[in-house]
């Protein structure tokens, strides 16, 4: 039986990380993350985590709401169900100023880069980068996109960038899903290569992301397959691998894929 505490917020959490606590704010956490495996997995969540904000967020920052959004930021809860795992050092350091510059700017935003080293290939990219994916998707809740969709022009330049780093120039139109609404548009890294994440929030059923890399793997025909208790319909062209990721039923999520297809193509 573990002992009662109070869970550590994520900003404790980060200090901690970064050895910005004193030491008996240090040795607390610490023994916290000993005997309760929600700890131990959110330090390892956000020990692996970064982002790059001033690129990613720049749009975003110059109408965002700032009380109404550190209110969400202060709502979004830990995931509770997850086993523990160890901390690495190696990447501890790179989460503070992705943290630091959501909460002055007051934005209740993503706080991972989807990271890992030496997995992408053609061989792996099939499946490894949908496994990765769906595993920082499913710690989003409603309440992590909740708000207001941007305005036309804000989507305009969240996804601006995807031309540059991904050669896919995208419009809000193009990327438009039929009764999902758009919450932002992202773009992150995957084994140091630029990957797209569009976040959505369906009304009905939670937190849904259009992900994008580059792939040269050659074209294949949507499929689906489940992952973290989501739906996932993926398909690749020439030069771009794609995947739906939600929690809607398959037979919708296929629907909603086969009408963003076409409008996504390189």
């Amino acid at each position: 039986m573990t002992t009662k505490h109070t869970i550590p917020s994520d900003e404790d959490l980060t200090a901690f990380i970064d050895g910005e606590l004193t030491a008996e704010d240090a040795a607390r956490i610490e023994a916290i993350v000993k005997e309760d495996e929600r700890v131990a997995e959110r330090l390892e969540f956000l020990a692996r985590a970064s982002l790059p904000f001033e690129q990613a967020f720049a749009p975003l920052l110059q109408e965002a709401p700032r009380e109404k959004l550190e209110r969400m930021l202060e709502a979004i809860p830990a995931r509770e169900d997850a086993k523990a795992v160890s901390v690495p050092a190696a990447s501890r350091r790179r989460f503070l100023a992705a943290l630091a510059a959501s909460l002055v700017a007051g934005i209740a935003i993503d706080r991972a880069v989807l990271g890992l080293g030496g997995r992408f290939s053609a061989k792996d990219e099939s499946s490894e980068w949908r496994a990765v994916v769906a595993d920082y998707i499913s710690l989003y809740t409603a309440e992590t996109l909740a708000g207001p969709s941007p305005a036309w022009e804000s989507q305009a330049a969240q996804l601006a960038p995807f031309d540059e780093k991904l050669g896919l120039s995208l419009s809000p139109e193009a990327v438009s899903l039929p009764g999902v609404d758009f919450k932002r548009a992202l773009l992150l890294q995957y084994d140091g290569k630029p990957l797209a994440q569009i976040a959505y929030l369906d009304p009905e059923t939670g937190p849904m992301a259009l992900c994008i890399v580059r792939s040269d793997a050659g074209p294949k025909a949507p499929d689906l397959e489940s992952r973290k208790g989501m739906n996932v319909v993926y398909w690749s062209n020439g030069r771009h691998a794609f995947m739906l990721i939600g929690h809607a039923p398959a037979d919708r999520m296929a629907a909603i894929a086969d009408g963003v297809r076409g409008r996504v193509a390189a």
